[in-house]
């Protein structure tokens, strides 16, 4: 879909204000496009889809703040002198309501939302083209497709905030702002959208722009949900539902260019630095104009910026053999650059001098180049096919079908070449490894933190850090909206905020 996400209508920006921000509005021109004329030929509703999914993109999403939030909190890195201080603020918890990066990605949600809503809302006029227009089973497709991304965007949110409000775009919203609802609400409409997405999306087999979610990513991310929820049976069921999907012999394809959308890769984040990046510093939130690159490669790369490095809690955590280390992580020794090039020991200094002994090697570009920059166009996976084994050896092992657990993590050390658990596993035993395989598998994914949340350990993993139980499992209502926000005042704030 690289190619694809350039094609959006100008005028969309109409419908990605912030959820009640009356600073954002703009006027429609009447001589142009308007939401009455919309969505009158395929260009245009595969145009206002597109723009839901170019909300990820940006700088207050995957582009930058959400590897840096979510790797920081889970203390899976540590910082170098460097790094900026409102990055430094989630790895010690320090964040309160007026953090901007919060902001931002309490925005970049909502605007995601609402560019769903715009498509949603229109179902009755996609539906009412002509099948010679757009066939039946595409308008399902696109709809579909929209209520996975709203669904996903509502998950961003009521992972990190709870309670959050509901905006439909179908005419029952206050346009002066929502109350929050309670997170029940929200994880319902997010299984609905799944619900609906997994039956009209179309397989990955069948789709054929490449980044648009399919079928196995809509039952991927219900599972998930519905595991969060600790409904284990009915997660498990949509896990089998999943088919055609298998591991990368090799780990790191993974995290390489040149091998996106691989057989494990189940939905990921586009960028392609071609399609243009100049709005990358000026389309945090907004998700508009030519944003197509991440600064992950920058901000982690040991040759650069070198801003974070692996903690040493997490290096530790990787069992002798364990393949998945060299996939991870660079140490001094290692080739790079098509392999004409080797580290030394003083690559591993950051500004202050200190020598580090690891460095991050996912998502980073040094294995085809000699140096980072700004711009690297490598996805960024969001689910891949081990992520949902080890779910689903979770769901078995909560069902009572441990010997089913242990061989899905086995399957998962087969290709880490690690040897097989032994079959005879206590239920203690399997969740334990369960916890270990997530956390070398997952590295540096963005998926600890909430994993330690739901398993009840984060306190415990993170004794000896400013994480407060009660407090920081959710951050705070940003300052912006209290103020603009006439449904939710100081009252409403998060606990300890």
């Amino acid at each position: 879909m690289k190619k694809y996400i350039l094609i959006v209508i100008a005028f969309l920006g109409v419908f990605t204000i912030n959820s009640c921000s009356e600073d954002d509005l703009e006027l429609t021109n009447p001589n142009q496009l308007s939401p009455d004329t919309f969505f009158s030929n395929e260009s245009q509703v595969q145009s206002a889809v597109n723009a839901a999914y170019a909300n990820l993109q940006p700088i207050g999403l995957y582009g930058r703040l959400m590897f840096y939030m979510m790797d920081n909190m889970s203390h899976e890195q540590s910082g170098n002198g460097q790094q900026e201080g409102d990055k430094v603020t989630f790895y010690d918890f320090s964040f309160d309501s007026s953090n901007n990066q919060i902001k931002d990605y309490w925005d970049g949600c909502y605007r995601g939302i609402n560019k769903s809503n715009f498509v949603i809302s229109n179902s009755e006029k996609i539906n009412g083209l002509s099948d010679g227009e757009l066939s039946a089973v595409k308008k399902a497709k696109y709809i579909g497709e929209a209520r996975f991304l709203r669904a996903y965007y509502y998950w961003l949110l009521v992972n990190r905030f709870g309670d959050v409000p509901i905006y439909l775009g179908d005419g029952s919203d206050n346009p002066e702002g929502q109350p929050r609802s309670p997170k029940q609400d929200v994880i319902q409409l997010i299984i609905d959208d799944l619900k609906y997405a997994s039956t009209n999306l179309l397989d990955k087999s069948a789709e054929a722009d490449l980044g648009r979610a399919t079928k196995g990513a809509a039952q991927a991310f219900l599972g998930k949900v519905l595991l969060y929820e600790q409904s284990y049976d009915l997660a498990l069921a949509e896990f089998k539902k999943l088919s055609g999907y298998s591991l990368e012999d090799d780990y790191f394809n993974n995290f390489m260019e040149e091998t996106e959308h691989g057989v494990e890769s189940i939905f990921e984040v586009e960028y392609d630095v071609a399609l243009g990046t100049s709005q990358k510093w000026w389309s945090a939130v907004t998700g508009t104009g030519p944003n197509h690159a991440t600064l992950r490669g920058q901000d982690y790369g040991v040759l650069d910026w070198f801003n974070v490095y692996p903690s040493d809690d997490l290096v530790a955590e990787f069992e002798p053999g364990d393949n998945r280390f060299a996939g991870s992580f660079y140490v001094v020794g290692d080739t790079y650059n098509n392999g004409a090039n080797t580290f030394v020991e003083s690559d591993f200094a950051e500004n202050g001098g200190n020598i580090r002994p690891v460095a991050w090697k996912k998502y980073q570009n040094y294995y085809k180049q000699t140096s980072e920059n700004q711009e690297s166009g490598i996805n960024v996976k969001i689910i891949r096919y081990s992520d949902v084994l080890l779910m689903m050896a979770e769901c078995e092992n909560e069902v009572g079908t441990q010997a089913n657990a242990i061989g899905y993590i086995n399957q998962v050390r087969s290709r880490a070449d690690l040897d097989d658990l032994p079959t005879n596993l206590t239920k203690q035993a399997v969740f334990d490894a369960v916890v270990h395989e997530r956390k070398v598998e997952l590295s540096g994914e963005q998926v600890r933190f909430d994993d330690m949340i739901r398993w009840g350990i984060v306190a415990d993993e993170l004794a000896g850090t400013n994480f407060q139980a009660g407090k920081h499992e959710l951050w705070p209502i940003p300052d912006a909206e209290i103020s603009s926000n006439v449904s939710i005042g100081a009252e409403n704030q998060n606990p300890g905020y």
